[in-house]
């Protein structure tokens, strides 16, 4: 790690006589991040460490935050009069980025109220697995001395329960537990006929001795269940904290609720006059139907199909000039691993690992959450071009390839969904404009979609406000999506421990394009699309607000008025 080059951002319009510390400070905390979270090191492409996992233990996560609040006080300390201008956003952004780190750990303290060994000894080997980057002998090398490490870890995550564990995250958790031998066993068998004899008795000495351990720590959790608390809401107070450090152009939790059911009403609007173009003879329930079930035949024609609808899109943006391709940007489409099902019930992404000497994203699709036999209506055609627009092209792929090229560190760290999330459902819409699969089968699918989202928003809110249960969110969800209720269901508890995470999808999309809209009013016949999408995706995964002050500043340095 230590002779890993670190990339500065070249100060704007000049250097500033304290830029150089401000980026010793950020590079010095990045080193130690690094250092200390092996795992999310692998996801960054640095490999040193591959071989071991985080300390889990609860000293390691107060270590964490006394090193959140050392780094806050010394950007603090750093005097914005002495920065350049560039540097001056950089510093606001670090801030922004550790306050939401330091509210996550002091107050909303899932870590202490939640089991996550699961999350961590699946992200530890999936990170090393899925990915490429070395000859897979090698890689299933690391993912051994991980695997020979879970047992300790296990140990260090109960270190942690000193608050009274939530009963649905707990339940989360066994459920997650109860599938990871499978992906310890499909480890195995990916070594079978390429490691040596001695290699492979080791994986499987310690895929076994992780199963056995994984197996054990269950039933604990299990033996737990007791005891454990009903309440997992936020509560109205810290959501709104919450709310205002995420910086959402000054909007509040009510104004963010009302754009919920606004948005909820507009969909579904647009959806019965989606139905009405399919069919003016059916209903649209009758309708609905028949696009969900119009689907592949099997899971392994519809990955397919993914693959195809997400290459069609890519080469769209080509052909008519709405995006830059970043160069040597790398993609593939995988099933999503067992253990990740429960709680990721129909795709997600994975972005390029910044550091990697050739990086790829990963793009996972569901078969069925719990063997579910309707699961296969979710994968319908429709639903497939939609889904690959926003999880690849030009969605999360495209703009996460392109976000990870910037220098910045800071941006490197920034969690912003209602940019990133935002972006994949902007896209969504902005190919129909630009007329890619644009028929009212694509429309209707794409407005059932944001049906969804905006049930989300709602949802969001009102559940850690304390004003829905889980079974009055599953309910809700399913009345105005038409959901199957395993994966409504899923969804639901995912809400319930990543408050204001779902409804970003959403609400950035409307900010994203209200962006837009005031860019095209204050440039008038100098606005570009192509210009304007290039600006976001390379500038980083920031929030929305951050993005409207670059586009102000890049337009005063041209010369643009507005």
């Amino acid at each position: 790690m230590a002779e890993l080059e670190l990339p500065r951002p070249v100060s704007q319009p000049s250097a500033g006589p304290l830029d150089g510390k401000f980026w010793d400070l950020i590079e010095a905390d990045f080193r130690r991040l690094a250092k200390d979270h092996p795992i999310y090191a692998t996801y960054l492409g640095i490999h040193d460490d591959d071989g071991r996992l985080d300390d889990a233990t609860r000293d390691a996560v107060i270590q964490d935050i006394e090193d959140a609040r050392k780094l806050e006080t010394a950007l603090e300390a750093v005097d914005p009069a002495g920065l350049s201008e560039s540097v001056k956003l950089e510093r606001e952004l670090a801030l922004h980025n550790v306050r939401h780190e330091l509210f996550n750990s002091e107050v909303h303290r899932v870590w202490e109220r939640r089991s996550t060994a699961m999350d961590q000894v699946g992200d530890a080997l999936f990170g090393i697995f899925a990915r490429d980057y070395a000859p897979l002998a090698e890689r299933l090398a690391a993912i051994t001395e991980r695997m020979e490490a879970v047992p300790a870890a296990l140990e260090q995550h109960k270190t942690r329960a000193t608050a009274p564990q939530v009963k649905i995250w707990q339940e989360l958790e066994i459920d997650a537990g109860e599938q990871m031998p499978f992906f310890f066993d499909e480890i195995k068998a990916a070594g079978r006929g390429l490691l040596d004899e001695r290699a492979q008795a080791r994986l499987d000495k310690a895929a076994e001795s992780a199963s056995a351990a994984t197996a054990a720590y269950i039933e604990t959790v299990k033996a737990s269940m007791g005891a454990t608390v009903e309440d997992w809401a936020l509560g109205s107070d810290a959501y709104d904290q919450l709310v205002g450090l995420r910086a959402f152009d000054g909007l509040d939790a009510d104004q963010i609720l009302e754009i919920g059911h606004r948005q909820l009403e507009l969909n579904k609007a647009a959806r019965v006059d989606d139905a009405r173009r399919i069919d003016p003879t059916a209903s649209e329930p009758e309708v609905v139907d028949r696009v969900k079930s119009n689907h592949p035949a099997t899971f392994d024609e519809a990955l397919a199909a993914y693959k195809d609808a997400m290459f069609r899109s890519r080469a769209y943006i080509i052909e008519h000039d709405i995006a830059t391709m970043p160069a040597g940007e790398q993609i593939s489409v995988i099933r999503t691993p067992e253990y990740l099902r429960t709680v990721i019930p129909f795709a997600a992404y994975f972005e390029p690992p910044k550091f990697d000497k050739h990086p790829s994203g990963i793009y996972i699709v569901t078969p069925s959450v719990g063997d579910d036999p309707n699961a296969m209506r979710e994968h319908n055609w429709a639903s497939i071009s939609n889904t690959s627009v926003h999880e690849a092209y030009p969605g999360h792929h495209l703009q996460l390839s392109a976000a990870t090229r910037h220098p910045s560190l800071v941006r490197l760290l920034t969690d912003a969904p209602e940019f990133v999330e935002g972006w994949g459902m902007y896209s969504e819409q902005m190919m129909r404009e630009q007329g890619f699969d644009d028929g009212p089968e694509f429309l209707l699918a794409m407005h059932t979609d944001a049906i969804w989202r905006a049930c989300r928003i709602i949802l969001d809110v009102r559940m850690h406000r304390g004003e829905m249960t889980v079974d009055e969110g599953t309910a809700f969800l399913i009345e105005h999506t038409g959901f199957e209720h395993a994966n409504a269901q899923a969804e639901v508890f995912r809400y319930t421990y990543t408050p204001t995470y779902q409804l970003s999808y959403l609400l950035g999309k409307v900010m994203l394009l209200q962006l837009r809209a005031d860019e095209q009013k204050r440039l008038g016949d100098q606005f570009s699309l192509k210009k304007f999408h290039d600006s976001l995706m390379n500038n980083g995964s920031l929030p929305i607000s951050f993005h409207r002050r670059i586009l102000a500043a890049d337009a005063a340095r041209a010369g643009v008025n507005g």
